[in-house]
């Protein structure tokens, strides 16, 4: 079983991986400059120019760009190639508004694969094996991305996307799907529906699982590898870089190596932007070095986690993140949804006409996230007949569903019932333990 997919990359020493990255980083920062007027405005506010940047270690002369650039250059402000050389696009589940597009060269496309088949086989895969990919397919990256990785090591590759999970459990056994590619959560699921069924892991052929797009445990994890028979391996990705493959876990499952011949990553504060040395909590931020269409420089993800090159077992040398223990910012991920609490504001103040008091509420039912929104009534609206308040209700979460693409429980509340502060409103409730 081939232990790398790419051995010369995943095993190369640190010199020789930031002279690569050097190289990668000083044509990006021209291609870009060049090619995307933004950036260039950018940079020159800065007083900095193509020729100020030797290598990474002036990598912190570059300016920031944050998810609120992607959307004041909405759709395609920071392509950075003609759009006839772009082969595909995807988008980020979203803000208020408009999403974020990121845009594919054929070229885009080849190193996400590869990024992909690097971890396919590091939970195990060759081209003998049967990868199952329950990720969503369509704009979202999860279930294309596993899917042109699993082509590209050469395994058959099952898109059956998500849902029907009794099929999909049908489908494992006569198939004999050997890697289970889909969100924790629904590996949970299927895990469960397995034992209603009558079934055992003994039942199934599935051997690995590689899981992402939303937070999740070491206690899930374990239960998952319970239910299913498997070994669960994470996996870590951005629409913004690419999508899933940025980083990856090995048997070691000691944290995700990130593929830094194609992403520079750094550790910031969150506060003030100061770049953190190795071994320190803060902010992640990554450069895309190889991307042709949507090349972002120094993006700042808001997921909190620690970077480190203590040395694996597993003889990898790429740098490891460990899984994200936060946010910088208020965005919550729920069932692999990115949710802020500002879109649930839009949807009160359409429907309200001014926003009223609200909190919501995440938790964990087993291994399925729960989403809650409670709303407070005004007296005159707690008047109204239980008829309207149901109506109410009703067009709520028909609204919520239209914005976010998931379903939350809304609860209406009596006047006053949610607790006043005297600073910043706690506005989000996350029960879930996620680190």
């Amino acid at each position: 079983m081939a232990k790398y997919w790419n051995e010369e990359i995943e095993t190369m020493d640190y010199e020789s991986m930031k002279k690569l990255q050097s190289e990668r980083l000083v044509r990006q920062v021209r291609h870009v400059y060049d090619n995307v007027p933004y950036y260039k405005n950018l940079m020159d506010e800065r007083g900095v120019t193509p020729d100020d940047i030797k290598g990474i270690e002036d990598l912190h002369k570059l300016p920031f760009i944050s998810k609120a650039d992607l959307r004041d250059n909405y759709p395609d402000g920071l392509l950075a190639v003609p759009k006839s050389e772009c082969v595909r696009i995807h988008a980020t589940s979203g803000t208020t508004g408009k999403r974020a597009i990121a845009f594919y060269t054929a070229k885009d496309i080849d190193i996400w694969d590869d990024c992909v088949a690097r971890a396919i086989t590091a939970a195990g895969g060759t081209k003998e094996d049967v990868v199952h990919i329950a990720y969503g397919y369509g704009l979202f990256t999860g279930g294309l991305g596993l899917h042109g990785g699993s082509h590209k090591v050469g395994c058959l590759t099952l898109p059956v996307s998500s849902g029907n999970t009794e099929r999909q459990i049908q489908f494992m056994q006569d198939l004999g799907s050997t890697i289970l590619c889909c969100t924790p959560s629904y590996a949970a699921y299927i895990g469960e529906t397995v034992a209603e069924m009558g079934l055992s892991p003994d039942d199934l052929t599935l051997k690995a699982g590689i899981f992402g797009a939303e937070p999740w445990t070491e206690e899930m994890r374990r239960s998952i590898e319970k239910s299913l028979g498997i070994k669960a391996y994470d996996i870590y990705g951005l629409t913004e870089t690419s999508g899933p493959g940025v980083a990856f876990e090995c048997e070691c499952q000691t944290g995700m190596h990130i593929n830094e011949d194609n992403f520079i990553a750094e550790i910031i504060d969150p506060d003030t932007g100061e770049v953190l040395p190795e071994g320190s909590k803060g902010e992640l931020v990554f450069t895309s070095i190889t991307k042709e269409a949507f090349p972002l420089l120094r993006y700042r993800t808001r997921d909190i986690c620690i970077l480190t090159r203590e040395k694996c077992k597993c003889g990898r040398t790429l740098v490891k993140m460990t899984k994200p223990m936060g946010r910088s910012d208020d965005m919550l991920i729920i069932k692999g949804v990115n949710v802020f609490p500002s879109q649930i504001e839009t949807v009160l103040l359409r429907d309200f006409g001014a926003t009223p008091n609200y909190q919501i509420v995440v938790d964990r039912v087993g291994t399925t996230d729960t989403f809650e929104i409670k709303i407070e009534l005004s007296d005159n609206m707690f008047d109204d007949t239980i008829r309207s308040i149901e109506a109410l209700e009703k067009k709520l979460s028909a609204d919520i569903v239209q914005i976010l693409g998931i379903r939350a429980k809304i609860s209406l509340v009596e006047p006053k019932s949610i607790p006043r502060s005297e600073g910043k409103a706690v506005r989000v409730i996350d029960k879930r333990k996620l680190v």
